[in-house]
């Protein structure tokens, strides 16, 4: 699992391990049953606070991404999925919606927004 943090963001530092998690988990990079790294060991590698990685492990708990067993660790249960990938869908039609709003403010037509995007998503997938 890789995660990296920002400080100077604005963001905080829980929210984005919580969210880079998430997507992971989403994405099926982290599988379920998959055991995440320990609130310590997290904290020393990313070199921040302990109570911070707690706080967006127990953030994840809450949503029934993952389930801490004591002693043991902290896994991936995968068993809120569904539903997480839902509201994300649903805040991306949101951004869309303002993008598209956006676009016909300058005087985009349809297919300059189309073109626009083919590229920049074919710039992320490497080709």
């Amino acid at each position: 699992m890789h995660l990296s943090v920002s400080l100077s963001s604005g963001e905080p530092i829980y929210l984005q391990i919580k969210e880079q998690i998430k997507i992971q988990i989403l994405s099926g990079q982290l599988q379920e049953g998959e055991l995440l790294p320990s609130i310590r060991h997290l904290a020393q590698n990313l070199k921040i606070s302990v109570i911070t990685t707690k706080r967006a492990y127990d953030e994840l708990e809450q949503e029934g991404l993952v389930a801490s067993v004591t002693g043991k660790g902290t896994f991936v249960t995968g068993t809120n999925k569904e539903s997480i990938r839902e509201m994300k869908f649903r805040e991306l039609e949101d951004q869309i919606k303002a993008i598209i709003k956006e676009s016909r403010a300058l005087g985009l037509m349809r297919q300059d927004l189309s073109n626009l995007v083919s590229i920049l998503y074919g710039e992320e997938n490497g080709s």
